[in-house]
């Protein structure tokens, strides 16, 4: 073989180890991110090809699916009550990305999660049927906050505090995932619900946080307990009314010019929620020591699921002592979703014992056979004292039967709340945030809920915590406790 031969054959041998290589890296490697690529089609039409798993409530799906008409996606997803359940399915969109347990359990839903294959999809590499997802939410409760909120902008989460089980997650004003299921109609209502001033995608019970007001004071009152800084509930605190910010010209008003707010003890400083208690008392403790306590009921941490992500809420650091004070009444940069302020009360109503919470029970294949069983693997971690949390729930239950939240009372329960009316935009020029955070107990059954209400159609001077949020916490609770 001469050498201009032998030369060719060696290039073409190496050409064609290259084309293997290529190949090879293609089919591996680059097809792997390929079909994952979200605007994949492919992978709409697979996911589609088969009706979808469920989201189970009180043992009935609330989620279904539905043949399609001319269009190569064969099924669409469907929902039951579809705005009364939004802030807990979210939705699976034949044009959009899933979202909340539609989102957070995907790939069971579509049956591509490993855990549901059988040994004869495993070889045939056929997609498995799909699986359920089974929520703690009870319906009654849902629907009792869904409704008692109405047309008010706001949210409301009730929680088991022995068990760590949501029972309610709702956020309005919601809207129907139903009409963003099917693609080619999926755009235009993106359109108007992305458009809308009041952001009804936005879950207000777990992703948006707000300043708590008032109803941090409990987190303020809990650190002076556990801290020693003052040994109960009905121990005189130093609290001069009115109270001058330190370093600085500015005083600081109680809503109640005439409350006894004066050096008032932890107990009548919740009834008539004293601003200058819990400045002061916020500015005897510390930052530290109240970012510690705030810490231990779950703020500061940004890797929260339930299992849907929920935003962090915020205790604020580097203050000076005037920015100290506000902090103290939840102002200032303090931020807290609804889900954050009903763990502080059901902390509070389960002994000072947080068990994380959860809105799902378990997760199971298409037989009904278990995979994951999250009311098993709910922790528990003392926040503060049997003794701290036994007072705060005294004061609480004061708050409720003679301070500003009677609108939560509830015949035969006992119930304790917190009221707050954190204040909005520029010296307070909007409509204040109207707050309630509470827990209910009756008959060997508790419940702890948070309602926060953003806007209503009441006038600025009738927009207070009893006033708006109060009234769908006790129809929250009542639901819950007679259950």
């Amino acid at each position: 073989m001469n050498k201009t031969i032998r030369r060719a054959s060696v290039l073409t041998l190496l050409l064609v180890l290259a084309l293997l290589v290529r190949a090879t890296w293609v089919q591996f490697y680059d097809g792997r991110a390929l079909a994952d690529d979200k605007d994949n089609r492919r992978n709409a039409i697979e996911t589609y090809a088969e009706p979808l798993g469920n989201i189970i409530v009180a043992g009935k799906s609330i989620t279904g699916s539905a043949q399609t008409k001319g269009s190569d996606l064969k099924y669409k997803r469907t929902y039951t009550d579809g705005p009364l359940y939004a802030a807990v399915t979210g939705y699976a969109s034949q044009a959009y990305a899933p979202t909340q347990l539609e989102g957070v359990y995907q790939d069971l839903l579509n049956g591509t999660d490993n855990r549901l294959k059988t040994v004869m999809d495993t070889v045939t590499n056929e997609r498995a049927e799909p699986g359920n997802v089974v929520t703690t939410v009870d319906p009654d409760v849902q629907k009792a906050a869904y409704d008692t909120l109405g047309d008010k902008k706001g949210a409301a989460v009730a929680i088991d505090p022995s068990t760590g089980r949501i029972l309610a997650v709702v956020s309005t004003p919601s809207y129907d995932p139903s009409s963003l299921t099917a693609a080619n109609t999926a755009g235009t209502a993106w359109g108007k619900l992305t458009k809308d001033s009041d952001k009804p995608l936005t879950n207000r019970a777990l992703r948006q946080p707000l300043p708590p007001g008032s109803t941090f004071k409990l987190v303020v009152a809990a650190t002076a307990l556990e801290d020693g800084l003052y040994s109960s509930v009905d121990e005189k605190t130093d609290s001069p009314n009115p109270y001058k910010l330190p370093q600085s010209n500015s005083v600081l008003a109680n809503e109640n010019p005439s409350a006894p707010c004066e050096n008032a003890t932890i107990r009548v400083a919740l009834e008539y929620s004293c601003n200058n208690v819990f400045a002061k008392m916020a500015v005897d403790l510390g930052e530290d020591k109240i970012r510690a306590t705030a810490d231990k009921f779950g703020f500061d941490d940004a890797t929260q699921d339930v299992p849907v992500r929920a935003y962090e809420s915020v205790y604020p650091k580097d203050m000076d002592q005037a920015q100290t004070a506000l902090s103290g009444i939840g102002q200032f940069d303090v931020t807290a979703t609804p889900l954050q302020m009903a763990m502080v009360s059901a902390a509070i109503a389960n002994d000072g014992k947080l068990v994380s919470p959860h809105m799902v029970s378990q997760i199971t294949d298409s037989g009904g056979s278990v995979l994951e069983n999250y009311d098993d693997d709910a922790d528990t971690k003392e926040i503060v004292s049997s003794s701290t949390a036994e007072q705060l729930q005294s004061a609480m239950q004061t708050v409720v039967e003679e301070g500003t939240g009677t609108n939560a009372r509830i015949s035969g329960a006992t119930v304790g709340g917190k009221t707050g009316t954190a204040q909005h935009g520029e010296n307070n020029s909007q409509t204040p945030y109207a707050w309630f955070t509470s827990y209910g107990k009756a008959d060997g059954k508790e419940v702890a809920v948070a309602v926060v209400v953003e806007q209503s159609n009441a006038a600025r001077s009738e927009v207070s915590g009893n006033g708006l949020a109060a009234p769908v916490a006790k129809a929250v609770m009542e639901a819950a406790l007679k259950n």
